[in-house]
């Protein structure tokens, strides 16, 4: 791996290397200020505030550079528009050929200063998290804190770029109108090697792209999923370790298949939960704890996965296989045995049985990277799909009759089909899945072979360099950690190595990490009330039957890959990650208001309407929040056991318990009661996670 400051070097313009950041100077500077603080306890307040004048005098030099040459670019557009209406006048094809060529030529200027925007950029994120590892002080957020939302700031001309968008609009508008222009008078017969497309225009989109840190859907979905995979558009370099050998579609489609099944064993029992515990002669309201067993049995399952993929993949799914066949026969079995212990056991084993890790952490590690974005959607298609499917075929469901002395009605039919479908499963796992080998070659490469989240390339290419993203996301924490494992100076075991232990891991979040995790504790235990309860208060305030609840859910349950492909695609495009997090808490919150009995009269529309509010709300903010959280929490979190992906699961199944607990406790105070009494829990969450979106917004980039 080639140390950042060697690559800086190598890789500017000559001509321009005075208008780069001095990379060598704030190094040795932070170098410096260590050694005072270590002598002498040098003032750390003088510190931020010397350190804060050396890298606003870099930035601003950088930043009027930039100015200079987006100036001297719009000069020559312009200049080169007078050219083109006399050009346009006559059919010369070699006129409009030297033109369309002047064109590309600025446009590999333009792609030159995109360069040197991205590689400044890269510097001062990696001097800022240089001196953040160095001192222990959150100086990264203090700074982009007080510059980035100046109205005069420097710093946004550098990571976001809004003023080069007229230059690129320009030029990529002329130089698509002369490529159809020339295009009417060219005939393929006479030209068979014309270019269908200006190759200048998709290098410079790819570049902006990267620029205003747009996402496409699949990326979207891959976030959504904490998957967070690099750019599709760099393949093929030897850092990346998920190669074609280790790949086998079978096996990732084994994965996707054992996440289907398993939301659909989560959701499947929803519709009939309330009847089934009224069947064992049990209140209604504990159909809260027969759903939220299951999750809590998974906090527990989720750190022994997650663990046990270090090693393999294989026998983890197996094990799964087994405890859900087994706990799904046992959920039948309670009805004829009468015992509600025995059903709340087998869906105990249920969630002993979640391996959701093992395919997250399969697609991250064993995917190769021109795939990953494809295998990371399916993953969240697989969820949303199983999650609508579940509740949709316990509405179909309704049968009744016996097999000797086995009942088969609404309440066991889950479990039956349930434990048939894991035993095919596990047939077709056995016969079909293939562990993928796995190279322990160092510390530094096991940081990139075990991080369960990415894989990294490096590219020294400048086309394909323009590609990499300018914000930090976990590809690059961990392309700084094994730079660090090169550099003997700056590296130490304790920065790199993973946390290993939930008490370490805790240590290692941030206020802005544990704002998000708040907030996915948030939507869980949100969208758990409205799904677990649905039952209950539908049949109490409307009389639905089991079929019209799951119908119900089944709807809610196909917004989800709809309303991803809306948000990845456009709202994304439009707004930052933070403004679409907050918008979308403030959604929950009106969903959730909406959601309260305040009359004597409580309609279909009214709870229609804010079950739609909320659940949609509550599925856009989980894809940005955890992206987000790929970005602000630190590269320690991005690998080993302890990993950010583990701590979102356990917040989320934290969640889904308390939830499902509240439900149960408030059944005792009676159904007229339960609806606002469970709500109150979720609106007072969301309060609090809103406060805490504003007090860290200004350090979610």
């Amino acid at each position: 791996m080639v140390n950042f400051g060697k690559k800086l070097m190598a890789e500017q313009v000559e001509e321009w290397k005075e208008y780069y950041i001095n990379y060598k100077l704030m190094k040795k500077k932070v170098k410096q200020y260590v050694q005072q603080n270590r002598t002498n306890g040098k003032d750390r307040q003088q510190v931020l505030k010397e350190f804060s004048r050396i890298l606003d005098d870099e930035i601003e030099k950088v930043v009027l550079f930039i100015l200079e040459q987006q100036g001297q670019l719009a000069s020559r557009i312009q200049e080169l528009e007078s050219q083109r209406a006399a050009v346009l006048e006559t059919t010369d094809i070699s006129q409009m050929s030297k033109l369309r060529e002047s064109y590309r030529e600025v446009g590999r200027d333009l792609l030159k200063l995109l360069r040197f925007v991205e590689l400044n950029a890269t510097g001062i994120r990696k001097i800022l998290k240089k001196f953040d590892k160095q001192f222990g002080y959150k100086f990264t957020d203090y700074y982009v804190s007080t510059r980035s939302n100046h109205p005069y700031s420097l710093l946004q001309q550098v990571f976001k770029q809004v003023g080069i968008g007229a230059v690129v609009g320009a030029l990529s508008r002329n130089l698509a109108f002369l490529q159809d222009r020339e295009g009417s008078y060219l005939s393929i017969y006479d030209h068979p090697t014309a270019i269908v497309k200006d190759p200048v225009i998709g290098q410079i989109n790819a570049s902006v792209n990267k620029l205003t840190h747009s996402t496409n859907f699949l990326e979207f979905l891959g976030q959504h999923a904490l998957i967070v995979p690099e750019d599709a558009t760099i393949q093929g370099t030897t850092e990346d370790h998920a190669g074609d050998e280790t790949y086998h579609f079978m096996s990732l489609l084994l994965n996707l298949a054992n996440t289907f099944l398993y939301m659909v064993n989560t959701y499947i029992i929803v519709p009939t939960a309330d009847d089934y515990s009224v069947s064992l002669g049990a209140a209604a309201t504990v159909c809260g704890v027969i759903i939220g067993s299951m999750a809590v049995a998974q906090v527990f399952s989720s750190v022994y996965f997650s663990a046990w993929s270090n090693k393999s993949y294989f026998r983890p799914l197996v094990f799964s296989s087994i405890v859900l066949f087994m706990g799904n026969l046992l959920y039948a079995l309670a009805y004829d045995l009468n015992s509600l212990t025995v059903l709340l056991f087998g869906r105990l084993l249920c969630g002993l049985g979640s391996a959701r890790a093992v395919n997250r952490r399969y697609i991250s590690d064993c995917v190769p990277l021109k795939i990953r974005l494809q295998a990371s959607a399916g993953f969240v298609s697989a969820s949303a799909l199983g999650m609508a499917c579940g509740p949709a075929l316990a509405g179909i469901l309704q049968v009744k009759f016996k097999i000797y002395s086995l009942t088969v009605n609404q309440n066991t039919l889950p479990g039956w089909i349930m434990a048939v479908s894991w035993l095919l499963y596990l047939i077709w796992l056995w016969i079909s899945f293939k562990e993928p080998a796995r190279d322990n070659t160092g510390d530094c490469d096991d940081a990139s072979q075990n991080n369960s989240t990415s894989h990294h390339g490096d590219n020294s290419d400048m086309e394909n360099g323009l590609n990499q993203p300018l914000l930090l996301d976990k590809k690059e924490r961990n392309d700084e950690d094994i730079e660090e494992c090169d550099d003997s100076e700056e590296g130490s075991n304790d920065s790199r190595r993973p946390a290993n232990s939930i008490g370490e891991a805790y240590r290692l979040l941030t206020p802005s990490v544990k704002a998000q995790l708040l907030i996915y504790f948030m939507l869980k235990y949100a969208m758990e009330i409205l799904l677990s309860e649905s039952s209950v208060i539908t049949n109490y305030y409307f009389k639905w039957s089991t079929s019209t609840v799951a119908i119900f859910l089944a709807i809610l349950g196909l917004t989800v890959l709809p309303v991803n492909a809306i948000v990845g695609s456009y709202i994304t495009r439009l707004f930052e990650d933070r403004q679409i997090l907050l918008g979308s808490e403030i959604l929950v919150l009106i969903g959730i208001l909406l959601s309260f009995k305040v009359t004597s009269y409580y309609s279909v529309p009214q709870y229609i309407t804010s079950a739609l509010i909320t659940f949609v709300a509550a599925e856009v903010l989980e894809g940005v929040n955890l992206s987000l959280l790929s970005r602000v929490m630190s590269s320690r979190l991005a690998q080993g056991t302890f990993n950010g992906g583990l701590l979102s699961t356990e917040a989320g199944t934290l969640a889904r318990v308390v939830a499902d607990g509240t439900i149960t406790l408030a059944g005792y105070l009676g159904q007229s009661l339960l609806l606002n009494v469970t709500l109150l829990p979720s609106l007072f969450i969301c309060i609090a996670s809103i406060i805490a979106t504003v007090c860290t917004f200004n350090s979610l980039y």
